[in-house]
């Protein structure tokens, strides 16, 4: 008996407890709308599984370009250093660098603090490593997706053997008490 479990927010083809679903009771109908749910899901999971890592590219890099920027060289040696400031992703304004100590980053939400490249570099691990941890979360949620979608289609091809086994069965048993 193929089920499908519910585990919060999830499906799951597991019948580990949870709430299941059995999709051998439902209706072609059913499935098929079923299938649609899980694959419009499979597509969102899969969207928000590619933004997580485009976050985690840019934080790698941002730490990248403290590292190089400020951890590398003596604090003297880059102050009054000539840098290009990113207004957008493809406007930049020339700047010099003040305070080589002083490194302002954004925790999140608009708010920003001042700290020290090292500490700078520990706030965008801390960042990275939650990033990368929801990314394993969401990608662990798009394969119980698409193991649904797989259970689900899997169901349905059974069912549409099932009727037309039944039509045979009907043409069959036509033709024989036809023949008598």
């Amino acid at each position: 008996m193929a089920r499908l479990s519910v585990i919060t927010p999830l499906l799951s083809t597991a019948s580990d407890g949870g709430n299941a679903i059995n999709i051998d009771t439902m209706s072609l109908d059913q499935l098929n709308q079923l299938k649609s749910q899980q694959e419009s899901r499979l597509e969102q999971l899969t969207a928000q599984y590619h933004q997580l890592r485009a976050v985690s590219a840019r934080l790698s890099t941002a730490k990248a370009a403290v590292a190089d920027a400020f951890s590398n060289t003596s604090s003297s040696n880059n102050e009054g250093r000539q840098i290009m400031i990113p207004l957008t992703e493809s406007l930049y304004a020339p700047g010099k660098i003040v305070d080589a100590n002083k490194i302002v980053v954004e925790l999140g939400a608009g708010f920003f603090v001042e700290k020290s490249s090292k500490d700078a570099i520990k706030v965008l691990e801390r960042k990275s490593k939650i990033v990368d941890a929801n990314s394993e979360n969401v990608l662990a949620a798009a394969e119980a997706s698409s193991k649904n979608v797989e259970a689900v289609k899997g169901a349905m091809q059974g069912k549409i053997l099932e009727i037309q086994a039944r039509q045979q069965g009907r043409a069959f048993r036509n033709k024989v008490e036809g023949g008598e």
